[in-house]
This record gives C-alpha cells, sequence and structure tokens, in this order.
C-alpha cells in the first residue's frame, strides 16, 4: 500500500513538474527523483557502457535530468556503490524515490514510463526472492528439477500475457526486454543446475543429461549487444557458455579452473559469441577472472596465449600484457623493494618501516574495479580470524579523503602516481601481497575474495 501511495505523490509532482514545458512535438526525456540518505553528491546514468549524464543531487536530496535525443532501450543508473536498470522511451519522464539503506526494495517509480520500470524492478526483486527457493530445487533429480521449473516458467509467460494485455501499446522491444526479464533468470538456473547440482549432493561425476533437458535454448539469441549490460540476459549468456564448455567432457571444477577447461571455455566463447565487442569482453572477463581465481603467481601460459590469439580489441590486450609483468615484477620469494606509503601529502612511511617483523597482509585497490564496502567486510572477516597478522590496505593513486569507513584508520595509506610501487601495479587491479616477518613475499599475487586466503594465512601464522 505504502509503494502505491508514493507512486501516486510522485505522479502528482511530476504532473506539476513537466506539464508546463510540454508540446506535442518536444522529445525531451526527464529523468529524475529523490534519493533518501544519499551516499553521493550525483546519480551517473549510463547506455550500455556510456556515461550519457552526471545528475547532481541538490539540498532536499533530488535530481533531474533533462535528456535530448534518447534512444529507446535499457539504460542503467549508478549512485554510490549501487546501480540498477530502467527502460526509457523518448518522451518519457521517469521519476524514482528509493532509500539507499535499502536500496532495490526501496525503490518505485512514478510519471510517464513508470508502469514498464515498476514491472522490471518487480521482476528483479522476484528473482530475488526465488533465489532461497533453488537451494532446495537444486538437490532434485534432473525430471524432477526440470518439471518444478517448467511451472515457473508457465507461471512467468501468464504475467507476461497478463500485462501485454492490459498494455497493448508497448512496442516490440520493450516486449522483449520484459519477457527476458521474467524467464530468463529461470533459464539461467536450468544451464547451472549440472555444476550446482554437483556441488550440492557432493557427486563423483556429473549428471548425464540429455538435450530435451535444454530446449529453452531453441528461443534464445545470445548474440544481443545492447542487452549485454542487462544482468538476467548477461549472467544467462555465461552460464550457458560455462555449462556448454563443462559438456565438452570436463569434470566439476569447484577451488580453479585448469588450463585445458580455460582454453576450451575461451574457444567456446569464440565459437558462439559473434558480435567482436561482446566476445572480447567475455574473453577478457574470463582469463583475468580464471588468472585471479587461482590467487596465486603461477600463469596459465596456454590460456593467455590462447587468449591474445582470440582477442581483436588492442587495448584490451594491453592491459593484460601489463597485469602479466605486474605478476612477473614482483613474485613469491621476493624481499619487496622499499618504496612510500602516505598518510597524507606531508605524513608517510617507508614499507619497510610498516611491514618490519611482522607477518602483513598488503592490499593494493583502485576504485574503478573494486568497492570500499567489499573491502571493509573481507578485512574485517579476515582480520577477526587471523588477529596476529598485520592488514594494510594501500590506495593506487589515492589521496588522504578517501580513507575507507569500518577499517582501522591507522592501515589505511596510499600512493601517488610517481611512486615506485607503481612498477609492479601497472593494471591499477587489485592485488594482495602477503610478506612474512623476514620480509620475504610468500604470495604475490593473491585475490581478496579467494577462499584460498586462509590456506596462505594459516601457512604465514606458523613462522
Amino acid at each position: 500500500m505504502i509503494k502505491y501511495l508514493i507512486r501516486l505523490l510522485l505522479l502528482i509532482v511530476i504532473t506539476a513538474f513537466v506539464s508546463c514545458d510540454n508540446n506535442s512535438n518536444d522529445t525531451t526525456t526527464y529523468f529524475g527523483g529523490k534519493i533518501i540518505n544519499p551516499k553521493s553528491k550525483f546519480v551517473v546514468l549510463f547506455y550500455m557502457d556510456k556515461v550519457i549524464d552526471t545528475l547532481f543531487i541538490d539540498s532536499e536530496n533530488k535530481f533531474l535530468g533533462k535528456l535530448e535525443n534518447v534512444k529507446e532501450g535499457l539504460y542503467y543508473f549508478k549512485h554510490g556503490v549501487e546501480n540498477q536498470s530502467i527502460y526509457l522511451e523518448p518522451k518519457d519522464s521517469l521519476m524514482l524515490r528509493l532509500n539507499t539503506w535499502d536500496f532495490d526494495e526501496s525503490i518505485v517509480f512514478a510519471g510517464k514510463g513508470a508502469e514498464r520500470n515498476n514491472i522490471l524492478i518487480d521482476c528483479f526483486l522476484e528473482n530475488e526472492k526465488d533465489n532461497k527457493k533453488f537451494y532446495q530445487l537444486y538437490k532434485l533429480e534432473p525430471n524432477n528439477f526440470l518439471d518444478k521449473v517448467n511451472k515457473m516458467i508457465t507461471l512467468k509467460e501468464k504475467a507476461y500475457q497478463k500485462y501485454i494485455e492490459n498494455h497493448p501499446n508497448e512496442t516490440i522491444d520493450f516486449k522483449n526486454v520484459l519477457k527476458i526479464a521474467l524467464t530468463y533468470p529461470l533459464f539461467s538456473r536450468i544451464e547451472r543446475y549440472p555444476i550446482v547440482h554437483f556441488k550440492k549432493n557432493e557427486k563423483e561425476a556429473f549428471h548425464r543429461i540429455t538435450d530435451s533437458f535444454y530446449t529453452h535454448r531453441k528461443s534464445i539469441n545470445i548474440n544481443n549487444d545492447a542487452l549485454m549490460y542487462y544482468p538476467p540476459y548477461s549472467q544467462y549468456v555465461r552460464n550457458f557458455l560455462y555449462n556448454t564448455t563443462y559438456a565438452l567432457g570436463h569434470q566439476p571444477m569447484t577451488n580453479e579452473y585448469s588450463s585445458d577447461f580455460t582454453v576450451d571455455l575461451l574457444n567456446t566463447i569464440d565459437k558462439n559469441i559473434k558480435s567482436k565487442e561482446s566476445k572480447n569482453a567475455f574473453l577478457k572477463q574470463t582469463v583475468i577472472g580464471h588468472f585471479f581465481k587461482k590467487s596465486s603467481c603461477k600463469v596459465n601460459k596456454k590460456a593467455f596465449n590462447t587468449y591474445f590469439n582470440l582477442s581483436t580489441n588492442a587495448d584490451d590486450k594491453n592491459h593484460v600484457k601489463q597485469l602479466l609483468l605486474d605478476n612477473e615484477a614482483l613474485h613469491k620469494g621476493h624481499r619487496i623493494k622499499n618504496f612510500t606509503v602516505h598518510k597524507s601529502d606531508s605524513e608517510f612511511k617507508s614499507i619497510e618501516e610498516v611491514i618490519r617483523n611482522k607477518n602483513t597482509f598488503l592490499f593494493f585497490w583502485s576504485r574503478d574495479y573494486i568497492t570500499p564496502n567489499y573491502i571493509a567486510k573481507r578485512i574485517n572477516y579476515l582480520s577477526n580470524k587471523f588477529p596476529e597478522v598485520q592488514f594494510i590496505e594501500i590506495e593506487i593513486n589515492g589521496s588522504q579523503n578517501n580513507t575507507i569507513h569500518d577499517l582501522e584508520a591507522k592501515n589505511q595509506f596510499f600512493i601517488t602516481q610517481e611512486n615506485e610501487a607503481n612498477k609492479f601495479l601497472t593494471s591499477k587491479m587489485p592485488r594482495v601481497v602477503i610478506v612474512n616477518k623476514k620480509g620475504i613475499v610468500t604470495n604475490g599475487f593473491a585475490t581478496i575474495s579467494s577462499r584460498k586466503l586462509n590456506r596462505d594465512l594459516q601457512e604465514l601464522t606458523k613462522y
């Protein structure tokens, strides 16, 4: 009831605001709203990976963007570390209200274009609820699992038909997006079933699954560039690619992917993704993601060589080469060369002073690749589990104003662009370096999200 009241109040405000500047020839599109408990001073609007506009929040926590020549389709907005998709058409006047303390659940839309966006956010929230149901469903045998999911798909298709009947003027493109929002999360779970069923039931090998299990594939196009930044679609494509690769005969893998699996996955991407832009994105994401999952200095040369042969994006390939050079510049068994870490422009220490006689976890990070909230969550978890280890956070090309909340300020530093440490941080990607009391590196390229950190830190504390 509260959500509907908010929508009505928003609609009244929008009508009053927009009507005075409205005529039949005007193609201007408005996007704005109010953010309760804002996390920053602006909202950024994206189309695919391109920034469309930066909308500043005023003293009343409101923002408004006036957009010209809007192309119909999916966009997404970002505020703080959160983001959410919206669908815009020319002449829309879409207003939202959200509370950052409960970001997705609190979003309501009003104004022209609101109904289609409200049903899309409802689809998103319903999918989040479905996650709990699937904890148990994944344990079922294939036929029973598919029977349950097909019944859910039927309900989603009925919901789609009901909406379309009540909104006959919706465009073909939006109808397609709505069908994806409703059904692709379920198709995605079908693709994930073999590996998750294996893990849930602690089986020794995959189930033998026939092609009839994947009848949904006949109706799916995995080569729509405009949808690659829409989570229900991109997640399905990713699950399809991994499942297709496993079906080549690979055994289930949990901690890290084998060299052969990574190479086969890269070739699967090359074979199935026709768009050059999307293909290059998936290739880069895969080769870097699998390297990070290993959480060590060891490089899968065959996988990287396959990547360099398949990718056609020169900038991507140069970035990956930087990552490999960073890895070579500081390895297990090396001693870290001295460099300066800053608290401010006038307050700094040598890294030798910081780590002297201490088992140390050095985390180098950049806001381009990881959020402060996630860092705080992981560091607090690890430091509570390993109180005898010193945890130090160092922001690459940071500043004294970027302290991470919920972490001890005394353990936070930054390095400048001219810093010597940049010789092993040229890619700017997050990197954990674990150093023992003697100043010797025991892991030169660990990953903050890796489960292997527990093993690495346990080994570290033995000395």
